[in-house]
């Protein structure tokens, strides 16, 4: 017998509207994920995915439908109890990286630890350990001037993992990044899925980005057109070239 999964959306519809000017942007979406899995969300404008994101982050909830995640019925929590969700289980990176300009990359990641009211000492391990797993041991006093964009999106995950969530919610996360720092970020989320065991949820335009997931999702008019296993993920194929090499 299979596990469950940790997320599921059963038959889940959001309209935005009343009457005549609705719009219905998920229009009974099924989709299930499990524990570890690294899902790439695609389509083309309008096609659900980002109303389907914002869903899974507990940013916006159905119009009707059920949304599991690890058994909880999120559609039946109030505002109070989604953040309080988001805060425990939850991390984002958005395209825009969304750093505070005038922080230091320590002060910016110990952000999510400042909310939930952790003390100093404990927030300073934390955000150095995160900066260092995302490969900027040393840099915790540069602000995001000082920085590349690629470093910049390091903060950026490094502040969303600081919390050690279950899932890492990433929407176009390589959108600002040129073609080799999107590779290196794309290389840190799927080092992050394997060896921390994060589930990792991504929405991407880009098709050579969507290759690193495990599993590639495909929106078209608010329902799931297709919903494939990836084989031979990008990230992994680089690895079994450098073995033989």
């Amino acid at each position: 017998m299979s596990a469950p999964p940790l997320i599921e959306l059963k038959a889940v519809t959001k309209t935005y509207g009343q009457g005549a000017t609705a719009l219905q942007a998920l229009k009974g979406v099924d989709l299930r994920i499990d524990a570890g899995d690294f899902v790439a969300i695609m389509g083309p404008s309008g096609s659900g995915k980002s109303t389907a994101m914002n869903t899974l982050g507990c940013l916006d909830t159905p119009t009707t439908g059920e949304y599991l995640f690890n058994g909880l019925h999120v559609e039946t929590l109030s505002r109070d109890q989604r953040a309080l969700l988001r805060r425990r289980y939850l991390g984002f990176v958005f395209q825009g990286f969304n750093l505070l300009a005038r922080t230091s990359a320590q002060e910016n990641v110990e952000l999510p630890l400042l909310y939930r009211g952790e003390p100093a000492k404990q927030r300073h391990a934390a955000a150095k350990k995160a900066l260092a797993s995302v490969g900027l041991a040393g840099w915790e006093h540069h602000t995001p001037a000082e920085l590349s964009g690629g470093q910049q999106q390091r903060v950026a995950i490094a502040r969303a993992i600081v919390t050690e969530p279950a899932v890492l919610l990433a929407d176009e996360p390589t959108g600002n990044l040129d073609t080799q720092r999107s590779h290196e970020i794309m290389g840190l989320l799927w080092q992050l899925n394997i060896e921390h065991g994060i589930t990792v949820l991504m929405v991407t335009h880009e098709a050579d980005m969507a290759q690193y997931a495990k599993r590639i999702v495909h929106f078209v008019d608010g329902v799931v057109d297709s919903d494939t296993r990836n084989p031979h993920p990008a990230a992994l194929r680089a690895q079994e070239a450098s073995h033989v090499a």
